[in-house]
């Protein structure tokens, strides 16, 4: 694929490889010095992942955790810092350790530069994760 024009259509193709459960081609979006933040993380789960190795430990085993089917809400907006976008976003699927499934909204801010993600705040729902049975990447579950 041709690199996306735009963090609007990088963060577009980077669902798609989730989708596909592509980690690796995911992970290579990513500059090198990029910053994956959760900030309303619970305890015993990262907050924050410096550089594209630490993000690609991170999301490593996500197949095995998560099998995600759709994102049938989704919301771009742009703002003043063209390099930079806002998502409203809702992932469904199944969480693969029991079957049951996956249902999570999201708003993330996320930064490009030079076609890469530089940085990307990740505002999921942490209540989610503390549920029974949930199985969550990070969560050390």
């Amino acid at each position: 694929m041709p690199t996306p024009s735009s963090p609007a259509d990088l963060f577009r193709h980077g669902l798609r490889l989730l989708l596909d459960q592509d980690i690796a081609a995911w992970v290579a979006l990513w500059s090198d010095d990029g910053v994956m933040e959760f900030p309303f993380a619970p305890p015993g789960m990262p907050t924050r992942l410096e550089g594209r190795e630490a993000v690609a430990a991170y999301m490593r085993h996500y197949p095995d955790h998560i099998e995600l089917r759709d994102f049938p809400e989704l919301r771009i907006h742009e703002t003043t810092d063209a390099r930079t976008i806002v998502v409203e976003m809702r992932g469904i699927g199944r969480l693969v350790k029991t079957g049951g499934p996956f249902d999570m909204t999201y708003i993330a801010v996320v930064s490009v530069r030079d076609g890469r993600f530089t940085s990307y705040r990740d505002y999921w729902n942490p209540l989610a994760a503390l549920e029974p049975g949930a199985d969550f990447v990070g969560s050390g579950r």
